[in-house]
């Protein structure tokens, strides 16, 4: 068989990816987990007395969730059995579950890791619970989406969610130098482009071990510059999915932001939406949103300013148009900033289906008909233009209804008039209520 590989011109044995021949051998071994596995993380003590709980492994990609699976499995003396939710179904479910039975049956625990776990449906997931109940597997499942909206309320009732984290610059850093010394060479890289390697892979460590074992690869004698590494590695596109939780939780980080009146941080949100393919739209309405539920009154012409940027961006396209929204979150994040419209319009919403069969006060009714004039229609409405202040001070409310204050502007921007001229009224109102 040798000699027909051989005469192929092709390799038996080829020399597995940088990234697999790197997998650590012990939990030890694992980067950027300590608050799991460290001395006093959770799965840590799990493998200690030898007995673990079927869990949820969520996490960005290239975060160890499938090392993590097979370690435990080998620290606790668990049969390890993977499958994948992308290529397997049903039937391979089953033969999972009946292998499982029976090594049971011989005193011998199973560890079934599912990866991309939530690929199955909601009845393949259904189908995990009688096998995690009953014991015959213990469910390591692994996922890059949030447990929450992507799995069964039974299936995660049943299960430990543990997160795990982005792989930080010190983590990269201990991960390079290990394949450095697996290779037994220095990447051929100047100090600036070792840390443009560490920025291109993003928390991502397969992604590094991807990175360093097409530099090696490449033979280079000669360090390597930033351009030149560039040049030769094309940065993948950034984690971004606009169907997903991703989509969500960015664009309020891009909210809160501007309600933070963080400019800075604002537009790099922006930015980390429009690169990854995030429709304009969908930001400037939400931008409108922000202009008139965090900033309303204390800066009315910021709404003005959403509209003509979507006008703008409307007419121009991208990545001219862009420039206006990016314009339009600096002006938001540095406006002043007011949520007493918003706040008063809730409270007056929650009044008005309390009081909703209370009519409008007789007076500031209209009468247009004799009769309506008998009934006492707009006897005793004082024309506010008319009077010495240009406010009458009257009741608008219902009869029968006490006064109420939705509206308390916060003095920030324009409001600051606001409130001046709101505590005017109210004493001119205060002073017409006490003439007897």
């Amino acid at each position: 068989m040798s000699d027909l590989f051989e005469a192929a011109g092709l390799d038996q044995n080829p020399q597995r990816p940088l990234a697999d021949r790197m997998r650590p051998r012990s939990l030890d071994e694992v980067l950027g987990q300590d608050h799991l596995l460290g001395p006093n993380g959770p799965i840590r003590k799990m493998t200690e007395v030898g007995r673990l709980s079927s869990m949820i492994l969520w996490g960005p990609p290239g975060t160890g969730k499938t090392t993590i699976a097979r370690l435990l499995a080998e620290a606790s003396g668990y049969e390890f059995d993977q499958i994948s939710a992308v290529f397997s179904g049903v039937a391979d479910l089953k033969k999972s579950f009946e292998a499982a039975r029976i090594r049971r049956m011989s005193g011998q625990s199973t560890l079934l890791f599912v990866d991309e776990v939530h690929r199955f449906n909601r009845a393949q997931q259904d189908g995990f619970l009688p096998f995690v109940e009953q014991g015959v597997v213990t469910l390591i499942g692994a996922t890059t989406e949030n447990p929450s909206f992507e799995l069964n309320g039974a299936l995660l009732s049943r299960c430990q969610v543990y997160v795990l984290k982005r792989l930080d610059d010190s983590a990269l850093r201990q991960l390079l130098k290990r394949a450095e010394e697996h290779e037994g060479r220095t990447l051929p890289l100047t100090d600036e482009a070792r840390e443009a390697l560490l920025a291109l892979a993003d928390g991502d460590g397969r992604y590094l071990l991807t990175l360093t074992e097409t530099l090696f690869n490449i033979g280079s004698t000669e360090p390597l510059s930033t351009a030149e590494l560039s040049h030769l590695l094309q940065k993948r596109s950034p984690a971004y999915d606009k169907n997903k939780e991703e989509h969500y939780n960015i664009i309020s980080a891009l909210h809160k932001s501007i309600r933070g009146s963080d400019p800075d941080a604002a537009l790099y949100w922006l930015a980390r939406m429009l690169t990854g393919g995030e429709d304009p739209m969908f930001i400037l309405r939400r931008l409108v949103r922000a202009a008139s539920e965090d900033i309303g009154a204390a800066d009315p012409l910021s709404i003005l300013v959403a509209h003509a940027a979507k006008d703008t961006y409307e007419f121009l396209g991208s990545p001219e148009g862009e420039l206006a929204i990016a314009q339009l979150v600096v002006h938001l994040a540095c406006a002043p900033k007011s949520n007493a419209v918003y706040k008063a319009f809730g409270t007056a919403m929650k009044v008005a289906k309390e009081t909703g069969s209370l009519a409008p006060p007789t007076h500031i009714l209209n009468a247009p008909t004799k009769l309506m004039k008998n009934l006492g229609y707009g006897a005793g409405y004082e024309y506010d233009h008319d009077t010495a202040e240009g406010f009458s001070g009257q009741n608008y409310f219902p009869e029968g209804m006490e006064r109420q204050t939705f509206y308390n502007p916060k003095g920030n921007g324009a409001e600051a008039k606001i409130r001046e001229r709101l505590d005017r009224w109210a004493k001119i109102r205060l002073e017409k209520d006490s003439i007897p």
